[in-house]
Order: C-alpha cells, then structure tokens, then sequence
C-alpha cells in the first residue's frame, strides 16, 4: 500500500485526489474547464488536509487519456513535474479505464461501453468487461444507429462518460444504460495502487499523454483589427 496522488484532466472536469492504502482521503474536483488555474493549487490543497507534502507521496498517478488535449497537458505536465522536483515515480492509467472504474453496480452489466467526447457525433470509446478488461483497442468512433450492435443485442450495457448523452436518442433500448459524467480522481485509488504494486512506473521525461488523434489548430472567424 502507498500515498499516490491521483490526477484526472482528460474532459472539462478538474480533479484531484489523494489516496492513502487504497483509501481517498481527500479530493477536490471543479468543471469549468480552468484545469491550468486549479490543478496545482488542488495538488497543495489535499495534501495540506492531511499535512502531508509530496515529497511525503509514494507516487503520483495521472489519468493519460484519451480525452481533451489542453486538459491532458496540463494534468501530465503537473504530474511530471511533482514527480521529479519529490523524485518520486510516475504512474498513469487510461481514462476510459477510470470510468469503468466509477460505474455503479458493475455486476448488472455485461458490458460497460466507456466514452469520452470527441466533438460532434465522435466519441473515444472501446468495451470492457464488468471487471475492467479491456476487450478491444480504443478508437474514434462516429455513433450512429449502429454503433455496438452486438454489445446491446447481448445486454444489459452501460454507456458512461461525458460522450454517452451522444448516444440517447440513437441507443437508448431496455437492454442499455446511459450514464452521463467525466472521469473522477477518486475513481483512481484501486488502478493507481494496481500500478505501484506492480511497479508499471513511467519514464518522467519521456512520458506523454495518450492523445489517440493529432491537435488540430483552427482559426478564428473573429476579426481582431
């Protein structure tokens, strides 16, 4: 057992958290999408509830992605950098894995479809089992009528994450659950400690967040002069 810190960025939705033996015992989320502003003082603010420093942490645990790109960099960069001022390791896990993680009554499911919104109809998503495996790579995927015909021809699934209200008027049957919300810190203590125990720490200069599709720049339609 250790104290990680847990950090999730991948959607609007800012949260910190700490965990001790697998237990949270302080966390700190906000949804207004200011993850630069609020991440660091999140990080001082649970670990000063406990009187705790980072150089007190075991590890530091950030969600890698997929998800939004702004808010990956901002959690992995702060991540990064609290490991290597303390010198202590790195761990990540998956953000879909995290929303598996936080689905309530997992044993009612026999599928639970994670996704996170990636603009218009395009979600990240892929299949896990009750239990937290992963069944196939996660991908971008367009909804339509269509999409995981075969998981709700099975059923019962549960659709969760920020993306699952993409699928209510398309998916939405007896067999299927829809549970709209964002991947929270405090859904991260059990894979965080899955990490550390098995030593799956990552390289704190190399590390970067698994972004699934390049950043695309736009340009603004505003005239500024």
């Amino acid at each position: 057992m250790a104290r990680i810190l847990l950090i999730e960025t991948s959607t609007a939705l800012c949260s910190v958290a700490l965990e001790i033996d697998g237990t949270i015992v302080s966390s700190r989320e906000d949804a207004s999408r200011r993850h630069a502003a609020l991440t660091a003082p999140f990080v001082q603010e649970v670990l000063d509830e406990k009187g705790l420093t980072v150089k007190d942490c075991d590890a530091v645990c950030v969600s890698k992605g997929p998800g939004s790109y702004t808010g990956l960099r901002v959690g992995v960069s702060t991540a990064k950098g609290l490991c290597f001022g303390a010198g202590i390791p790195l761990l990540a896990v998956g953000s879909l894995d995290v929303l598996v993680a936080q689905a309530p009554q997992r044993e009612r499911y026999r599928y639970i479809i994670p996704m996170i919104d990636a603009r218009r109809m395009e979600v990240y998503a892929t299949v896990f089992t009750p239990d937290g495996k992963a069944l196939e790579p996660v991908q971008p995927q367009v909804i339509t009528e269509d999409s995981f015909a075969a998981q709700r021809a099975e059923g019962p699934v549960l659709l969760i994450g920020d993306g699952a209200g993409k699928c209510r008027d398309l998916l939405a049957g007896p067999q299927v659950d829809i549970l709209e919300c964002s991947p929270r810190a405090d859904a991260m203590a059990l894979l965080a400690e899955d990490a550390w125990s098995g030593k799956r720490w990552e390289d704190v200069a190399y590390f970067e967040p698994f972004y699934l599709k390049d950043f695309v720049a736009t340009v603004s339609r505003k005239k500024l002069f």
